[in-house]
């Protein structure tokens, strides 16, 4: 029986058919109109999307807005939940570079973070030394969407690049500021990927542009003081397949450019001693080949999957001579032990790596190779490591949570293998870890293979098959979701659901191979993996095929639509957060932002009949037939770069008019926002609280 009752009609929405036809096969796409002809300019100008589409997405809104009329109070109750876990005053613990420690905070019913630094040794908590560089909520004042990229300072601390967005379309405007008087210089960069990487001297930067297809393409030099149109262009990526990044060194020796897709990489290295010299590549660029580097003084050290070193070895080669032809092994390649990320310092090399899926802090000694770990026991956990600021160092920072274990910061002494704990989160309305339990079990696949599914639930939940299970899963692009403390999922547990994430194939937390195993043509094993998390937890009693709300985003989305379409019936509602469903029209357009880029993540179809016939075959919208689709809602931004706002809109079209007794379908379109949605931290949280009043009005359970 629905939980949605006493629905008026869904909006509806001309069908204006467009064929395509490729390696000779042809389909029709009826809702292909949907997406505005003049996107990229209306990503920076909303007010000129076209009248017609517009006034669609505006009613799937007030429609949604009526299905989900009887939640908002539980959407309130749990918005004053989640925020009330959350330290409203709370403050980073401030990282030492130089004369000063850098950190950032926020306010009493802030939204923006604010960024200070403090004297080096100062009293993180004394707030009369802490001297505010940027005031986030100041500069977001009367804006709809704003989102800050953070403040870089030049070597010798007298000013910061910091940049913003205020459309979510990811195209941010940077500005210089002085950090003594906090008056921005009249210098001001639009359309960059978001930050800027400092000359020693401090007189000018290095930065990205990002193209009018929202790729970052080119790599300028800004001279301070000197308008945008005088930068001079250090280097531009022709290949619309890459990406491209720059970075700088500890020791602010060389400028980094980093250029690569999902598969492979190249770098190209700028001596500071000349920032007008042209860059020297490190090693050419070669299908399936990664690396990346980082310094360690007269040598670099790095990280890479060369010579068939799937799951990644360290190697260094002179600062003089990086090419390949000099890399020297320094850790070796060991199947099933991932390196994730390296970083060296003064006397030890750093590298995270993760193993049977849990991660691992490795510390090396430079000069002796001597090696130990830093681990923790629990069953299921997560680490971030920090690192430092400084070079000369013996001190790194790394985090720590679990499912039920709030995050800690550590300072971590290298030489003396002392670990100083810094701050435990806080969580204000209380939380007592006792009352949780955190599992790690394991599905059987399809296949043999076992996924990993990582569990959370009050101990007094009962585990006969009565339970509302909320499962989440991603697996694209090598991404590992963490085992980490989420304040968020603690009102489902407490209402007695079984919170799950699916460490499905697509993701690297098994290995490289794990990956491997969930792309390209073998893509499929990720949406079969999901569904064998689902029937795992229900043959093991932790829940029930109608009490399991699916729950996925952007690419993890595109699984959520898959799902839908392979095993309806194994579902109670679903998610779908900027959803990435209209898979093979998206690859087959070439001027999108991101479509050259990921074609070795899924294939070019517009080259290859093979690889056509793969996306062909489980794309969500290109798959949408007349089946008992449970309830399914699609969140989706107007000025989403990423997964541009016509893939769910058109999706959820097709949906209603393929499957009309099914559902229902929902479109929820945040008419000032990308894909990350709201920008502000409790703006962010209301979305989220909107979710899961979705899920438990779906589980039955308001």
């Amino acid at each position: 029986m629905s939980v949605f009752k006493n629905l008026p009609a869904p909006p509806t929405v001309a069908k204006k058919p467009v064929t395509d036809t490729r390696h000779g096969i042809t389909r029709t796409d009826d809702y292909a109109w949907l997406r505005a002809d003049n996107w990229q300019a209306m990503f920076k100008d909303t007010s000129i999307l076209d009248p017609e589409i517009r006034s669609y997405l505006e009613a799937e809104n007030s429609y949604m807005e009526a299905a989900m009329a009887d939640t908002k109070e539980l959407q309130k109750q749990l918005f004053v939940e989640m925020k009330g876990r959350i330290k409203e005053d709370d403050s980073s613990i401030p990282m030492k570079d130089g004369p000063f420690a850098y950190g950032s905070a926020f306010v009493t019913g802030g939204e923006q973070p604010r960024y200070f630094r403090i004297p080096r040794d100062g009293n993180p908590k004394d707030e009369a030394i802490r001297e505010l560089l940027l005031d986030g909520d100041k500069e977001a004042a009367g804006k709809d969407y704003f989102r800050l990229s953070g403040i870089d300072h030049t070597t010798d601390h007298a000013f910061g690049i910091w940049g913003y967005d205020d459309k979510g379309s990811e195209y941010y405007t940077l500005r210089i500021r002085d950090l003594a008087t906090k008056q921005d210089l009249d210098d001001v960069l639009q359309n960059t990927a978001g930050g800027g990487v400092w000359a020693p001297d401090g007189k000018s930067f290095f930065y990205t542009l990002q193209d009018e297809n929202h790729r970052p393409s080119k790599v300028f030099h800004h001279i301070v003081g000197q308008p945008q149109s005088s930068d001079r262009l250090v280097y531009e990526e022709k290949d619309p397949g890459f990406f491209m990044g720059v970075g700088g060194s500890l020791l602010d020796d060389f400028i980094f450019i980093d250029i690569h897709d999902h598969e492979t990489s190249e770098y190209r290295l700028l001596s500071t001693k000349d920032l007008m010299a042209e860059p020297v590549l490190v090693a050419e660029r070669e299908e399936g080949v990664e690396y990346s580097m980082t310094e360690g003084g007269d040598v670099f050290y790095i990280l890479t999957n060369a010579d068939g070193a799937k799951d990644f070895k360290i190697v260094e080669a002179p600062v003089t001579a990086p090419g390949k032809a000099n890399w020297k092994e320094v850790v070796p390649h060991e199947p099933g032990r991932l390196i994730l990320n390296h970083m060296a310092f003064a006397r030890h090399l750093v590298w995270l790596e993760r193993r049977e899926g849990l991660p691992v802090i490795m510390i090396r000694d430079r000069k002796s190779g001597e090696e130990h770990s830093i681990a923790f026991a629990e069953e299921a956990y997560s680490l971030g490591l920090q690192g430092a600021a400084e070079y000369d160092t013996d001190v790194i920072r790394f985090s720590y949570s679990s499912m039920t274990t709030p995050s800690q910061l550590f300072d971590y002494n290298m030489a003396t293998r002392e670990r100083t704990l810094l701050k435990t989160q806080e969580v204000p309305s209380g939380h007592n870890p006792g009352d949780y339990v955190t599992r790690r079990v394991f599905a059987e696949a399809h296949d043999g293979e076992t996924v990993p599914v990582t569990l959370l639930y009050r101990k007094d939940t009962p585990l006969d098959g009565s339970a509302p299970c909320l499962l989440y899963g991603y697996g694209a692009y090598g991404i590992t979701i963490p085992a980490g403390f989420n304040t968020n999922c603690l009102s489902l547990a407490d209402r007695g659901f079984v919170y799950a994430i699916a460490h499905i194939r697509g993701g690297k937390d098994k290995g490289f191979s794990w990956y491997e195993d969930g792309k390209m043509e073998k893509k499929v094993n990720t949406f079969k993996d999901f569904i064998s998390a689902a029937d795992h937890l229900v043959r093991q009693g932790f829940t029930a095929y109608d009490r399991i709300i699916a729950e996925g985003g952007s690419a993890g989305g595109m699984l959520m639509g898959a799902v839908a379409n392979m095993a309806p019936d194994k579902f109670a509602g679903i998610i779908a957060a900027v959803p990435f469903v209209d898979v093979l029209n998206t690859m087959l357009d070439d001027t999108l932002p991101l479509t050259p880029p990921e074609w070795p993540e899924w294939g070019n179809p517009i080259e290859s009949e093979e690889e056509y016939r793969w996306i062909a075959a489980y794309s969500p919208y290109d798959n949408v037939e007349k089946k008992p689709y449970p309830p399914i809602i699609a969140l989706s931004g107007l000025t989403d770069p990423r997964v541009t706002y016509w893939e769910p809109t058109k999706w959820i079209a097709k949906l209603r008019e393929t499957a009309p007794e099914a559902g229902p379908f929902l479109l929820k379109t945040n008419m000032a926002a990308g894909h990350g949605g709201k920008s502000g931290r409790f703006q962010r949280l209301e979305e989220i609280a909107f979710e899961y009043a979705y899920a438990i009005k779906v589980a039955g359970k308001m």
